[in-house]
């Protein structure tokens, strides 16, 4: 998440409103700009901070946490299965498959593995497994013949 472009969008609207006034209050709004600049961007993070912990509350394992990329936030999501476990069940795998994807999708899988700090092969594995074990119940079927 960039904050930047919500830092300057608030710094537009602040100069926007600065216009319907004279000098005085265009220059007054162009320090008070200056002024939260840097505050806004710590005020945003704060806000994410405080949606993460609410998410912990109602999630039913794992936990989210704030993680800055240079002075980019982002949202992440950590699984409370013990690394060992999930290791050990992808030794336990001896099946392979080839798959090709879009190489779009491959760098956006390779980017998500590489912030949780995991091999593609274990992100895809994990995600398949949660993907799979929440999937809905087939749905059964109907046969016969009616009669209107």
């Amino acid at each position: 998440m960039e904050l930047q472009r919500f830092v300057d969008a608030l710094k537009a609207d602040l100069s926007a409103v600065a216009e319907l006034g004279d000098e005085a209050t265009a220059d007054a709004a162009g320090q008070l700009v200056l002024t939260l600049q840097a505050s806004v961007g710590l005020r945003l993070l704060d806000a994410l901070s405080e949606a993460a912990l609410e998410l912990n509350e109602r999630l039913p394992s794992g936990h989210v946490e704030v993680r800055l990329a240079g002075q980019d936030p982002e949202l992440v999501y950590i699984s409370d299965e013990p690394e060992a476990a999930v290791a050990g069940v992808e030794a336990a795998f001896t099946a392979r498959i080839s798959l090709r994807l879009p190489e779009a999708l491959k760098t956006m899988v390779e980017e998500a593995a590489a912030r949780e700090g995991v091999s593609v092969n274990t992100w895809i594995v994990r995600v398949l497994s949660r993907t799979s074990s929440a999937a809905p119940a087939p749905q059964s079927r109907l046969t016969g013949y009616a009669q209107s």
